[in-house]
């Protein structure tokens, strides 16, 4: 229990331009086309806040126990290579981690790559005992890839 810090990371190749991937990253209004937590509560509150987008916007949520409740902000953007996150969870128990999405060009596409990092606090260490961060997200940043190639390829179409 030593480690203090945890990291999640997942990777797709999208067959469009990074700037096309972007566009669907930087928007948070954009995020219930793709976002794997979308579909956790149907009657989730949702809210914007700050800059259109990019820098300064923030998106708030609100929703049953299995969506809980928090907040992201885009922090830093590097148009159209990467894209960071802080991310606050208030429910359904408090933590601050990291969201980077970095999008690098591979063949006709790009590949984007989806990494969170945060702190690993006495809660989640005891929890990581059973079940790693890992485990626990992973999966979800890949129905979340798969969704956002879904929606970026339908728009190349």
């Amino acid at each position: 229990m030593a480690d203090d810090t945890y990291t999640v990371e997942r990777s797709a190749v999208i067959d469009a331009p990074a700037e096309h991937v972007y566009a669907e990253l930087v928007d948070f209004h954009r995020w219930p086309a793709w976002s794997p937590w979308e579909d956790l509560d149907p009657a989730m509150q949702r809210s914007y806040a700050g800059a259109a987008h990019g820098p300064g916007a923030v998106y708030a949520w609100s929703g049953n126990r299995k969506a809980g409740e928090g907040s992201m902000r885009i922090t830093h953007v590097v148009e159209p290579r990467r894209l960071d996150i802080a991310l606050l969870f208030e429910k359904p128990f408090k933590a601050h981690n990291e969201i980077r999405f970095e999008l690098t060009p591979e063949g006709g596409g790009t590949l984007v790559t989806w990494t969170m990092t945060g702190r690993r606090t006495f809660a989640l260490k005891v929890m990581s005992l059973v079940r790693s961060m890992d485990s626990m997200v992973g999966r979800d940043f890949e129905k979340g890839l798969a969704r956002l190639k879904a929606v970026v390829e339908a728009l190349e179409a």
